[in-house]
């Protein structure tokens, strides 16, 4: 817990913004601001950590009602603050692609299948045969090839048209308002959500029998906080929760990332990269697809290497000894591509793609340089292959994500990239969300 400025006048106005990770959820309180660039300075934060998904094979998978007590726990902590009664607005940010079907009185039908789940190659495969190319829902780690394998596979009787679709961030907003059946444009995107013409697309009812959900664009009001969530936890009875959006664009909106050519980086058990374009790319055989930001488009995609693969075969304590100790001016030439587990998404898109990690050598510093390398090499490809498809050169490339801690991977980022790296220490997504919840009046979200 922080506290960084002395409690507000009961005339405030006060935002939260709430980061749901893979390891933890995170929230931060900030005042209400006309001018969100720079965003305003924390006025509390608080994280709880959570158990990791359990994982075994293509299988990567979570129990929804964890992510409820462990934002609980979050309340917990910052209601202890005093802040809540002045808090007016809310809005959160999840993991892309980590879903599960439910029932419209909030019960969890079956466990939520993660971001990294890859075990729906049979529903790609119908996917590859019968969607249009350009969508987002390519892949067997899509929203609707995790979907689809739901509906035929873990349904167990119920009936098709009875159920929900619940991203993770629907599943929590539904706790917290009572609203269920609603998502916002972003996570919307790798279920075939169409964002040029911002509607579902005919091709899906081909596809699956369930209903779709109603599609919003981030930032919009979805609902007031339901009464028993308010008196148990002290918050403003007529607090609003806004429709939010996935985790890595939260975290660029953090980023204070602006211009066309604008890109983030955010390192964390993944790596997920974002570029501030004036058209929308999609190439979902690379695994890139683009998301609309008002009047913008954030193109981009997500590897499946990160700071995972790091943790896999260090233990968090050796990595930090071992960082200060890395000849970063040597390169190793190991020519390694890090992945924690079989299967990639961008910018290579291959569901088999095997870890490339020999030949390990004997000193772990060296070993722990060419994983590092690896990594940089990983974005560095990213970066060029959105160039190269259409998006703007990325002229300023912001960093977020626990990754800006690592000096060493920082430093070899410097070296391999020709365009400004910025670290962003004080950004992260809990704030970023917080963005959508500056403006007195939706943002356009029209061209």
């Amino acid at each position: 817990m922080s506290q960084t400025k002395p409690a507000p006048t009961l005339s405030s106005e006060l935002l939260l913004g709430i980061d749901i990770g893979t390891s933890g959820i995170r929230g931060v309180i900030v005042e209400k601001a006309p001018n969100t660039n720079p965003a305003p300075a924390p006025l509390a934060s608080a994280s709880v950590s959570m158990p990791f998904p359990h994982r075994q094979g293509p299988n990567s998978e979570q129990t929804a009602d964890l992510w409820v007590q462990t934002l609980n726990q979050l309340f917990d902590a910052l209601s202890e603050t005093g802040y809540f009664p002045h808090v007016t607005r809310m809005a959160l940010d999840a993991t892309s692609s980590t879903v599960l079907l439910g029932s419209r009185q909030r019960q969890a039908w079956t466990q939520a299948l993660m971001y990294d789940d890859k075990r729906a190659t049979e529903a790609a495969e119908r996917i590859r045969q019968l969607a249009p190319s350009d969508t987002a829902a390519h892949g067997a780690s899509s929203t609707l090839a995790k979907v689809m394998w739901l509906e035929k596979h873990a349904l167990n009787g119920r009936q098709p048209h009875e159920a929900v679709i619940f991203h993770q961030l629907d599943w929590v907003n539904a706790y917290l308002t009572g609203r269920c059946g609603i998502t916002d444009e972003n996570n919307a995107l790798k279920l075939g959500y169409d964002p040029i013409h911002q509607a579902w697309p005919n091709w899906l009812n081909d596809l699956t029998g369930l209903p779709l959900p109603e599609v919003v664009p981030p930032g919009t009001p979805i609902g007031g906080i339901l009464p028993d969530v308010a008196s148990r936890y002290g918050f403003n009875p007529e607090l609003t929760v806004y429709s939010g959006t996935t985790d890595s664009i939260a975290a660029f909106l953090a980023s204070g990332a602006s211009e066309i050519g604008d890109a983030v980086t955010s390192l964390g058990s993944t790596i997920a990269l974002k570029l501030l374009s004036d058209k929308p790319v999609f190439a979902p055989e690379y695994g890139i697809y683009s998301h609309r930001l008002w009047n913008q488009w954030l193109v981009g995609g997500a590897s499946n290497a990160g700071g995972a693969v790091l943790l896999k075969h260090f233990p968090l304590e050796t990595l930090k000894t071992l960082i200060p100790r890395l000849q970063t001016d040597k390169p190793t030439g190991l020519d390694y591509y890090p992945l924690a587990s079989p299967g990639e998404r961008f910018p290579i898109n291959d569901p088999t793609l095997a870890p490339q990690i020999d030949p390990r050598p004997d000193s772990d510093e060296r070993f722990l340089q060419g994983l590092l390398e690896g990594l940089v090499e990983i974005e560095a490809l990213g970066y060029a292959r959105l160039h190269e498809l259409g998006g703007p050169e990325a002229k300023r490339i912001f960093t977020t994500g626990g990754g800006i801690q690592n000096d060493a991977w920082m430093t070899l980022r410097q070296q391999r990239f020709d365009g400004e790296i910025i670290p962003m220490k004080n950004a992260d997504a809990a704030l970023g969300v917080t963005h959508l919840l500056q403006a007195d009046d939706n943002k356009p979200h029209g061209d």
